[in-house]
C-alpha cells in the first residue's frame, strides 16, 4: 500500500521542485502589464502597470522588488476608495516589515493609514518616518499632516478635560481600535450637543468646547498650513504681475524632449525672464537651469492631492477652476519660501475671466503654456515675447497654434523659436 502512496508524493515534490519556472511566467507577465499603454494613464492603469513592474522584479536580478512594491503601494494610494487605501496599507505593512528601517514605508504606512481615517495610527508612522529621516527636513505634506493630527488631537483631549465626569464616554472611543475619523466625529458632535443642552450656551467651558468642536471640524475638511504667510511669500493681482514683468525679455519653455536634448540652455538663461510649465524637467544644456515664473494648470478630480510645489521660482502662477478647488490646492500645495510671490484669484482662470481677458471659446483643457503665454501678451509689458520648442506640430492645440502663427513676428525653425514681439 505504501509504494502507491510514494509514488504520489514523489510525483507532488516533481512538480513543486520549479519554482523558478513559475517565477519566470509571473515575470513575462509583469512586463506585459508594465507595458500596457493608456491614453488616459487614469490611477487604476497606473497601478497596473506598477504591479505589473513589480511582478517582472520578482525575477530579474538587476531589479530591485522592494522599490517596485512601493511604487504599487504609491499607485493603490492614487487610486483612492477603501480598496485601494487598504491595498497600500497591506503593501506598506509588507515593506516596513521587509525594511523596518525604509523611510518610504512608514511614509507610505502613515499616508494610508490617515486615508482611512486611523489618524492616532497614522500619527504614530508620521513620527517613525520622521524619526529615520534625522535632521533631513519631512517631505511638506507629511509635515502638513502631522501638525493637522496634533492639532485635531488636542482640541479632542481638550474637550474631553472641560467635562471630564461627563466625557469618559469620549475618552473611551478616542482610545479604542475603532477610533477612526467617521466614528470620533458623530461621537464628538454627540457629545457636544450634550453639554449645551445641559449647562446651556452662556457657561464658558460650552463656549470653549463650541470654539474646540468648529476649529476640530476645519482640520477635518482641511488641513493645517503651518506657515500661512508662505515664508513671506507676496500675492500679486494683474497690475503686480504687469510689474513684475514690465521691460523684462520673457521667453516660455517647452518641456519638449528636443528641447531638453538640444543646446539652447544658455540662450534660455540670457532671457530675463524665464518661464516653465506643470511638471518640468531640467538639463543644463538643454533647457537651461533658471525659473522666474512657474505656471501650473489645476487637473483631476482632487488636484490638491498631488505633490507640493516645492522647487524654487520667482513667481508661480496657479491656474484652475472652480474656485473652491484652487483655494484648496493653493492653500495644500504651495510650500514656504519656495517662491517670491504668487498669482492671486483674479490670475486663476484669465482666458475666461471677464474681468480679465474675458475670452470666450477656449476648452477648459486649454494649455499651460499658451495660458500663460496669453496672459503675458495680454500685459503687453515686455518687449520681448518668445515662445522656445512649440515650433512642430502638436506642442500646442490647433486653436492656440493658429492664434500664435497668426500673430508672430519671426518663426526660427533651428532654435524651434517664435517670437510675438
Amino acid at each position: 500500500m505504501t509504494k502507491p502512496l510514494a509514488g504520489l508524493f514523489r510525483a507532488r515534490q516533481k512538480d513543486a521542485a520549479g519554482p523558478a519556472l513559475y517565477a519566470r511566467g509571473l515575470r513575462l507577465c509583469g512586463e506585459h502589464l508594465a507595458g500596457e499603454g493608456d491614453a488616459s494613464g487614469g490611477p487604476q492603469v497606473r497601478l497596473t502597470r506598477a504591479i505589473g513592474a513589480f511582478a517582472a522584479a520578482l525575477d530579474s536580478p538587476s531589479a530591485d522588488p522592494f522599490d517596485a512594491l512601493l511604487q504599487v503601494g504609491e499607485r493603490a494610494l492614487e487610486t483612492g476608495g477603501e480598496r485601494g487605501l487598504g491595498l497600500a496599507l497591506g503593501l506598506a505593512e509588507s515593506s516596513a516589515a521587509i525594511r523596518q528601517r525604509s523611510k518610504g514605508a512608514w511614509r507610505l504606512r502613515g499616508l494610508a493609514l490617515d486615508g482611512l481615517g486611523r489618524g492616532d495610527e497614522a500619527l504614530r508612522c508620521y513620527e517613525v518616518y520622521a524619526t529615520l529621516l534625522g535632521d533631513a527636513p519631512a517631505a511638506p505634506e507629511v509635515a502638513r499632516r502631522m501638525d493637522t493630527l496634533r492639532r485635531r488631537r488636542a482640541c479632542l483631549d481638550e474637550a474631553v478635560a472641560l467635562f471630564p465626569e461627563q466625557g469618559a464616554g469620549l475618552a473611551a472611543l478616542l482610545a479604542g481600535p475603532t477610533a477612526t475619523t467617521a466614528a470620533v466625529e458623530p461621537g464628538f458632535a454627540a457629545f457636544v450637543r450634550e453639554r449645551l443642552a445641559e449647562h446651556g450656551p452662556g457657561e464658558p467651558a460650552v463656549r470653549r468646547l463650541l470654539e474646540l468642536y468648529g476649529r476640530h471640524r476645519r482640520l477635518v475638511e482641511q488641513s493645517a498650513v503651518p506657515d500661512p504667510l508662505l515664508g513671506g511669500t507676496v500675492p500679486v493681482g494683474v497690475s503686480g504681475l504687469r510689474g513684475l514683468v514690465a521691460g523684462r525679455t520673457v521667453c516660455v519653455v517647452s518641456n519638449a524632449g528636443d528641447v531638453a536634448a538640444g543646446s539652447l540652455g544658455a540662450e534660455i538663461d540670457a532671457y530675463d525672464l524665464v518661464v516653465r510649465c506643470d511638471g518640468y524637467r531640467l538639463r543644463a544644456e538643454g533647457t537651461g537651469e533658471r525659473i522666474g515664473l512657474h505656471a501650473v494648470t489645476l487637473r483631476g478630480a482632487a488636484p490638491w492631492a498631488e505633490p507640493a510645489w516645492a522647487r524654487p521660482a520667482g513667481v508661480r502662477l496657479v491656474f484652475g477652476d472652480p474656485a473652491a478647488d484652487w483655494r484648496r490646492a493653493v492653500r495644500t500645495r504651495l510650500v514656504p519660501g519656495a517662491q517670491e510671490h504668487v498669482g492671486d484669484a483674479s490670475l486663476r482662470r484669465p482666458l475666461g475671466d471677464p474681468a480679465l481677458l474675458g475670452e470666450g471659446g477656449w476648452e477648459a483643457a486649454t494649455t499651460t503654456a499658451f495660458t500663460v503665454l496669453r496672459l503675458l501678451d495680454f500685459l503687453d509689458a515686455s518687449p520681448r515675447l518668445d515662445l522656445i520648442g512649440f515650433t512642430l506640430p502638436g506642442r500646442l492645440r490647433a486653436r492656440e497654434a493658429e492664434w500664435v502663427m497668426d500673430r508672430a513676428t519671426h518663426v526660427d525653425d533651428s532654435k524651434m523659436r517664435i517670437a510675438l514681439r
